[in-house]
């Protein structure tokens, strides 16, 4: 596939969480279109998953590919706020990401959401 193929498809697999996002927390930044697997760009996934990360700002909900590729998120919240966008995206159908970390941006950083 072709960059500006894997980027136009990528983007639209985006936005379509970044619009879950929206209605789970008001707001909703897109994130990643495209990653790079064996050298060659590809689209991230089609599918949902949703985690909690802390960024340097704060702790941000997420949502990723089957990869662990953020797709979408909130803003940088407290603890508690991320993980009340976290539920809500669960009780909404989105599969708590099983891995214990992601990719955001060009970053690698654990989940948090399952922390006491």
């Amino acid at each position: 596939m072709q960059y500006f193929q894997a980027v136009q498809q990528g983007k639209q697999r985006a936005g379509k969480s970044q619009m879950k996002m929206f209605e789970a927390a008001g707001f909703g930044m897109l994130t990643l279109t495209t990653k790079k697997v064996d050298g060659k760009f590809q689209p991230v996934g089609d599918e949902d998953f949703t985690a909690v990360v802390n960024s340097e700002e704060g702790h941000v909900a997420i949502i990723v590919d089957k990869d662990g590729y953020t797709k979408a998120q909130s803003k940088a919240l407290e603890k508690d706020e991320a993980l009340a966008i976290y539920k809500k995206l669960r009780d909404s159908g989105i599969e708590e990401y099983p891995g214990k970390e992601i990719l955001i941006w060009t970053e690698t950083r654990p989940t948090i959401q399952n922390e006491p």
